[in-house]
């Protein structure tokens, strides 16, 4: 059976490392970010939930964002108060934390399960609880244009904080080891995984980003089918003039720009029929991680869903080895 790929042949897709241009200052533009909210910073609440999931402790989570804006999540541990590695959990595109215990996975595994809500989205396939306060000029639908004609402005500006803010004080909550936190999630919250751990420096000690959206936005604007790279694409149809603007803007949270600040373990997983993130942005963030310990799974014969509870498997098996679990 033949095989169609929706964007280019493997061979090619690992050779693939475009020359993305970083922006001047961008080091000091997240710094002087990070620096802003963790001074504007509030007490983190923790409350148990009484959710139907005995084997597991479920609580949630409130902590201060991009601004000192509070941000939900859950947070799902074993039972009794060892001390336990931790995996932090982006969510997809429209997604939001959903309820108390829907996400049980990494707990059941022996971890600490940190779940981070989405400022603004959450009603499109997943429940949300964190609005977003800051409003925007003239956007197309979706948050993909919002702010995008001013780094300082653009919503994923705030929502990479909200992430970095996350790992802080997970690494300071009664019984996490601060040394062993990962980062992980699927789509968009494979892209922020991957700004997460470039942002966070020596914070995090692993990251593993699944089918990462937000990845080589010059390329995949004008070559990826569907939304929600299609939002900008959109919006540059009628912005007809401001294409230098918003790829200024972009190249502040390109993950394949970001990647090249990532120093630690790093595991991917790509589908090569994916035409929401195409595999040419995975590969790109890929190919641009500094760390020595990177690898990418592949599954040729998948869409957006990628490898799904099978690369779960992976992944467990991948971050025992390197927690020592």
């Amino acid at each position: 059976m033949a095989v169609t790929f929706t964007d280019m042949p493997p061979d090619l897709l690992r050779a693939y490392r475009p020359d993305l241009a970083e922006p001047a200052g961008l080091d000091a533009f997240w710094t002087d970010t990070l620096t802003a909210a963790r001074d504007a910073a509030g007490p983190t609440r923790l409350a148990p939930v009484a959710a139907p999931v005995r084997s597991l402790s479920v609580s949630d989570l409130t902590f201060t964002g991009f601004g000192g804006d509070e941000i939900r999540g859950w947070v799902t541990r074993p039972h009794g108060d060892e001390v336990l590695p931790a995996v932090i959990e982006y969510v997809g595109y429209g997604g939001g934390r959903g309820l108390p215990g829907e996400r049980l996975n990494w707990a059941a595994a022996g971890y600490v399960h940190v779940v981070m809500d989405t400022r603004g989205q959450g009603s499109a396939w997943s429940l949300g609880a964190t609005p977003d306060h800051h409003g925007s000029a003239a956007a197309y639908p979706g948050v993909m244009t919002r702010g995008i004609l001013d780094p300082r402005e653009y919503y994923y500006r705030r929502l990479y904080t909200d992430a970095v803010r996350l790992v802080d004080e997970v690494r300071a909550m009664p019984g996490v080891d601060a040394d062993r936190v990962a980062v992980t999630g699927v789509s968009q919250g494979g892209g922020l995984a991957i700004a997460t751990a470039a942002l966070s420096g020596d914070a995090v000690a692993a990251v593993m980003p699944d089918v990462p959206f937000l990845c080589d936005f010059p390329n995949a604007i004008v070559r990826t089918p569907s939304a929600p790279f299609t939002e900008i694409t959109r919006f540059l149809s009628v912005h007809r003039d401001e294409a230098d603007r918003v790829l200024h803007t972009l190249s502040h949270v390109d993950g394949a720009v970001l990647a090249r600040r990532i120093r630690v373990p790093a595991y991917f997983s790509v589908a090569l029929m994916d035409d929401i993130v195409l595999p040419s942005g995975v590969f790109a963030a890929f190919h641009a991680v500094a760390s020595d310990d990177a690898a990418i799974e592949e599954y040729p014969y998948n869409g957006h869903e990628g490898g799904g509870h099978r690369h779960w498997m992976r992944q467990v098996a991948w971050l025992d080895a390197r927690f020592g679990v």
